[in-house]
């Protein structure tokens, strides 16, 4: 068995095309994601990658939408995402494929 700590990875990304991580893929990337209320996020959108988000706690706006927790959001290639963190949040991420260029800042 190995174990890992969350904290030893960038930004809490740990699965993907990117070092460190406990499983390298370009297939995928998988994180869990800490933000702070009130933290400002670059606006940006991705040309190939398709992002499944899982919002596990806090609240937050996206697309002036509010996410609440258990929210599934997804954004598909070309879609803005344009978060506000409301309260502190934890968020699973899941990005297909895994392309750490594909991050387009508005």
């Amino acid at each position: 068995m190995e174990i890992y700590k969350i904290e030893d990875f960038t930004r809490g990304w740990f699965i993907g095309n990117f070092t460190p991580s406990v499983l390298n893929s370009e297939l995928f990337e998988i994180g869990l994601l800490s933000h702070k209320k009130g933290e400002r996020w670059p606006i940006h959108f991705h040309k190939i990658a398709t992002e499944y988000n899982l919002l596990i706690s806090g609240m937050m706006t996206i697309q002036g939408k509010n996410i609440i927790p258990g929210d599934i959001f997804i954004l598909r290639p070309g879609e803005i995402a344009d978060p506000d963190f409301l309260e502190d949040c934890k968020i699973v991420v899941i990005k297909v494929p895994s392309i750490p260029s594909d991050k387009f800042e508005i």
